[in-house]
This record gives structure tokens, C-alpha cells and sequence, in this order.
């Protein structure tokens, strides 16, 4: 039975809980397409180390935004709002339900709420940041995003020295917290939305995650990586999987060391992962080992429009 209107189904959950599997069973179920709203998994040059969805997963549903940007092109999240929303206004004319998967909460609120407007940036202020990370490191801008605004440090992937510095430019610009521009009214879409939430016991993420990031080192993470050593400054490799291993080839850290670091890294991110999609009071969720049939059921019920 289709929806009454368009509608945009969202799993949402912690990485490695298997998100891409049930968009899959979903946009089957509802013979549609997904899009991808994992920031990481937009970049053709990553492909072990972001967990990708394989070629079998990828010919069993049509899927948008995998690998459809190069690292050497800036990509905003105001960019993939843009996008995005030309693409549902395709896909809703063809198809009354659409899925989007993935772990980036930013990523899906932007398309389902729109993103928060924030000041205009003085060059001289970006310009002084990044001079100030490259001469002090990350940890004196962490400590100076901690005091000043420390419910967003709270949740921010605060090695991301590119979500630092953003936040710390609004800061130092505005004279306000940075999460004092988040939450502002949402903008009306020309669609309904739908969360489904996947979520498991702390202990069985950490122990999903961990074995993820064993199979990434197994079939080539590594290799990966040191491709893209001589690019490792550009934005899109500022994330977990990649630092780590950058700081290996450096000789900063054994191998054992950096693999180790992924893992905590990995379930850091995890659990602000979870701590931004507990606030979202519309998600319906359900455990990690629910056979699909019931979450199609579930989505089906709510179907009262």
C-alpha cells in the first residue's frame, strides 16, 4: 500500500549496525531508490576505510551519492542539501516513498529540516584558525571549543579539526556558542518523513565496529591509504580510519598503535552518533537483530495520512 503522500524514509543509527542492509530491504519493499546521506561515502578515492556498500549491495537497489565526488572537490552539507532536494523532486515524481541511509546526523537534518543560518565568516578569522592549528595543534583549539561552547564539544567529532574550526569561527565571530545557531525554526518540505532507527547494546557495537575495522586492515586499508598520503591535508581525509593511518606512515605510531586508535576513534564516533539521534524524539527503533518484515510492517502502520 503506497503512502498518501511522498515520503522519505530515514535509518538512521551508529555505525556498523547494518544500515545499508535494511535500506536495501526497505527500497525492495517499497520498490525505490536510496540516497545516501553518509558525508564519508560521497568520495571515489575512499572505499575500504568508509565501509562503502559492496557491488552485490549496490545491483540489488539503485543507490545515489556513493562515491559520486573526488576529495579534491569542496563538498558542504549546504551543497548536499542542494542536491539532495533536486533529486527527491525527481525521484517523488517517479516513486511516492524514497529512502535515505546514514550515520551523519547533519547530513539527514539538513535535507529533512534544513540547516541553521549561521554568520557570514571573516577571511581573517578562518585564516587565523587554521594558522593557529598548524602552529599549536588540535588540542589548544579542542580546549578553547570546550570553554566557550561546551554542550556542542560534547557532541562534535572534536578530532575533526574542520568541525573545530567551524564551530570556532562562529564562535569567535559572533561572540555566541556555536549551539545557540543550531535547532532555529526548520523549514516546511514537500514531504513527509519517517525515522527508523537501528540500535543494539553498547557492548555489541564496540564489538561490531571492532571486527569492521579488522576486516578494513584485512583487505586493504592500509594500501588505501598510503595512495592517499601525499593528499592527506584536503578536508575529506580529516576523518577516523585515515588519521590514524597517516600518523602510522609518519612513524608516529605502530601499526598495532593506529589500529587501535581507529577502534576507539570509531567508537567515540559511535556514541555521538547515538547522543544526536536520541534527541530526535520522532525515530522509531528498533534492535539491530529484527527481521525486516516487522520494520516494514511498523513503517506500513503509519501509513495514516
Amino acid at each position: 500500500m503506497p503512502f498518501h503522500q511522498p515520503t522519505l524514509i530515514c535509518v538512521v543509527g551508529p555505525t556498523a549496525i547494518g544500515k545499508t542492509k535494511l535500506a536495501i530491504e526497505l527500497a525492495n519493499a517499497f520498490n525505490t531508490e536510496i540516497i545516501s546521506a553518509d558525508s564519508r561515502q560521497f568520495f571515489k578515492e575512499m572505499n575500504i576505510g568508509t565501509a562503502v556498500p559492496s557491488a552485490e549491495e549496490l545491483t540489488a537497489a539503485p543507490h545515489h551519492f556513493i562515491q559520486n565526488k573526488t576529495i579534491f572537490e569542496p563538498y558542504s552539507v549546504g551543497d548536499f542539501e542542494t542536491e539532495a532536494l533536486q533529486l527527491l523532486d525527481k525521484l517523488f515524481a517517479r516513486k511516492n516513498t524514497v529512502i535515505m541511509v546514514g550515520g551523519s546526523g547533519l547530513y539527514l537534518d539538513a535535507v529533512t529540516k534544513g540547516l541553521d543560518n549561521f554568520p557570514k565568516i571573516p577571511l581573517q578569522i578562518r585564516e587565523q584558525l587554521n594558522f593557529e592549528l598548524e602552529e599549536n595543534g588540535l588540542e589548544s583549539l579542542q580546549k578553547e571549543l570546550e570553554e566557550k561552547d561546551a554542550s556542542y564539544y560534547k557532541k562534535v567529532d572534536i578530532q575533526n579539526p574542520h568541525r573545530v574550526i567551524r564551530a570556532l569561527e562562529v564562535i569567535r565571530t559572533s561572540g555566541k556558542p556555536y549551539s545557540s545557531f543550531l535547532n532555529q525554526e526548520k523549514k516546511e518540505r514537500p514531504f513527509k518523513t519517517v525515522y527508523v532507527g537501528l540500535t543494539a547494546d553498547r557492548e555489541k557495537v564496540y564489538e561490531r565496529i571492532n571486527k569492521r575495522v579488522d576486516l578494513m586492515m584485512e583487505t586493504g586499508l592500509l594500501k588505501e591509504v598510503e595512495k592517499l598520503e601525499s593528499h592527506k591535508g584536503l578536508n575529506a581525509l580529516q576523518t577516523v580510519g585515515y588519521r590514524e593511518l597517516f600518523n602510522h606512515l609518519e612513524g608516529k605510531l605502530t601499526l598495532d598503535e593506529a589500529v587501535s586508535e581507529i577502534k576507539k576513534n570509531t567508537r567515540r564516533f559511535a556514541k555521538r552518533q547515538n547522543t544526536w539521534f536520541k534527541k530526535n524524539e520522532s525515530i522509531i527503533w528498533f534492535d539491530y537483530t529484527v527481521n525486516a518484515s516487522k520494520i516494514i510492517e511498523t513503517i506500513k502502520s503509519k501509513n495514516t495520512l
